[in-house]
């Protein structure tokens, strides 16, 4: 509730205490996403009526927290001890590890689970049920993820998320700004401190959001990157993205909602495309590491790649990005005969040329020997 509205309410709050219990309530409730003192009514220029929240009775505020591993557990067995369908060890892992003990993704996850993929009841449920899963609720966006997409728009919403997708150090942020996106659980406090965002369902949530404009209007892209066998061809799939960038890489940049990540959005707009067809998406970023990983799973093909921007007043990013896509590529396996990595620089200086005219490639070699793609646009 704001302004006007928010007032009205309060209006009938105390107009109705001095009746009570003649037709008004005794005692009275509020739920909302933060605690009602941190309400506050605009009144002319000032964001504040008077005191620092309209709300000044408040007898208790009590906080719902996340779920703890055990009492995920616990909820999970109580559908095993109501059919006697079991989940395995590493399903309940798995469960916990992508939800972070959110409630409704806890719950979501679940009934995707047990209603839509093994309704069999004498099957268990596997690690792997989890992860197809969460692909659907991703895919799906059902209202409590819609309404989290939403809030992306708001500006200090992105003043918060944009640093963190561009894995940039924020500069000077309300704190008011940071306790919001706190209170809406898009984000959370790490074991170091610092932020991050809330669970890995989240994290793959926010870019997959904010990239719905430039994979709604995304151009026809025939799947020439996969073999007659259905397996992933990187060589073909990095020229079916060339040409994609430097058709489509500039008007598509203007319609990004974060200027800052435009390239990554548009980027992970493509990649859908192709996961599209049978494959699967994972990423992460780091505060501070100016970075974002993302993974393309094919099968047995697995396509690592390290999002770099060289910004303004910046060193070219070459030598860093190859140390990282390094670690990346261990992180996964490097061993893998069917892992391979690619380095992306998106070029946002001042007084380019062209994006078609600037996209190169060329080969590289990482510290521990790796050979991979670096792509510069």
């Amino acid at each position: 509730l704001q302004d006007q509205t928010l007032l009205s309410v309060l209006r009938q709050l105390r107009d109705g205490f001095s009746d009570r219990p003649e037709s008004f309530p005794w005692s009275l409730g509020l739920c909302g996403m933060r605690d009602v003192r941190d309400y506050k009514v605009a009144s002319g220029g000032s964001n504040k009526l008077g005191t620092s929240s309209p709300f000044n009775i408040k007898d208790e505020s009590l906080t719902l927290a996340d779920f703890t591993e055990a009492e995920v557990h616990g909820l999970y067995t109580q559908h095993t001890s109501d059919t006697g369908q079991v989940f395995t060890p590493e399903a309940l892992a798995r469960a916990f590890e992508l939800t972070r003990g959110q409630p409704w993704l806890v719950n979501a996850l679940a009934r995707q689970v047990v209603d839509v993929l093994v309704t069999d009841r004498s099957k268990p449920i596997g690690a792997a049920d989890f992860d197809a899963a969460k692909e659907i609720l991703i895919e799906r966006q059902d209202t409590h993820l819609d309404s989290l997409a939403e809030r992306l728009r708001e500006e200090r919403v992105r003043r918060v998320l944009e640093p963190m997708l561009a894995g940039e150090l924020p500069g000077d942020l309300p704190p008011d700004d940071i306790r919001f996106v706190c209170d809406l659980g898009l984000v959370r406090r790490g074991r170091q401190g610092g932020l991050e965002v809330a669970n890995p369902i989240y994290r793959e949530i926010i870019p997959f959001s904010l990239s719905t404009t430039a994979r709604a209007f995304l151009p026809a892209i025939q799947p020439t990157w996969l073999r007659p066998n259905g397996r992933l061809d990187t060589a073909k799939l990095l020229d079916a993205f060339l040409d994609f960038w430097r058709q489509h890489g500039e008007p598509m940049l203007r319609s990004a909602p974060y200027h800052e990540i435009a390239p990554h959005l548009v980027m992970m707009a493509f990649l859908h495309r192709v996961a599209n067809g049978g494959g699967t998406l994972e990423r992460d970023y780091a505060i501070g590491m100016g970075r974002m990983d993302v993974c393309l799973r094919y099968g047995p093909d697995v396509l690592a790649i390290e999002l770099k921007v060289w910004r303004q007043k910046r060193k070219d990013p070459l030598v860093q990005g190859l140390a990282q896509l390094d670690a990346y590529l261990a992180g996964l396996g490097q061993a893998n005969a069917n892992l391979t990595g690619w380095l992306v620089i998106f070029d946002r200086r001042d007084g380019l040329e062209p994006i078609e005219d600037r996209t190169t490639t060329e080969q590289a070699r990482t510290a521990s020997g790796r050979e991979v793609v670096v792509i510069r646009g």
